[in-house]
């Protein structure tokens, strides 16, 4: 699968820190796969508790449908996927009203390895997915969650997150809190 030609898998992008952590925009060498395994692995825990993201059950062609409609990262450590996520542009046929609105940019397909959870690398992801959403002009930055993940819910209010609606997926069983941040203009 090829990134949107308009996506940030076309730029440099590349991010390292300290501790060998990469963070990059997504190129036509990943593997598809492995990306899927990644996520499935990273809900996991969510699915034990019976919330049906779709994360947890797609197939390789819902990841690259769901990569090629927007602009992918992903992390690495020690050169092995460890994150990802993928920002999305204003969707104005989303049935979220919130993600029609063009100054918000909203992420999914956010994952991290699940025992390297809890070690700041999601605040990175977040981090990255905020610079990227700011220098394509948006100044709310927006994402999803069950309603009953309470834990998830609680660390994007950390992050500065706050609610703007409810939403039903169709593919999902649960309903969802619709999130948004307010990120400064670039």
């Amino acid at each position: 699968m090829s990134p949107r030609p308009d996506s940030p898998a076309a730029e440099a992008g590349v991010g390292q820190g300290p501790d060998g952590l990469v963070i990059r925009d997504y190129g036509s060498s990943e593997s598809i796969s492995e990306m899927t395994s990644l996520l499935r692995d990273a809900y996991a825990h969510l699915a034990r508790q019976g919330l049906r993201y779709l994360a947890t059950h797609q197939d390789d062609a819902m990841t690259a449908r769901r990569l090629g409609r927007g602009f992918p990262l992903v992390v690495y450590l020690e050169g092995r996927l460890v994150g990802t996520a993928t920002l999305y542009p204003p969707r104005y046929d989303s049935p979220v009203p919130w993600y029609r609105r063009p100054e918000v940019f909203y992420f999914g397909q956010f994952g991290v390895r699940p025992e390297l959870q809890r070690r700041g690398i999601g605040v990175r992801i977040l981090r990255a997915l905020e610079d990227r959403a700011r220098a394509r002009g948006a100044t709310e930055l927006g994402c999803d969650t069950a309603v009953q993940a309470e834990h998830l819910r609680s660390w994007y209010a950390r992050e500065g997150f706050r609610v703007v609606g409810e939403t039903q997926w169709a593919v999902t069983n649960f309903r969802s809190v619709v999130l948004s941040k307010t990120i400064s203009p670039g």
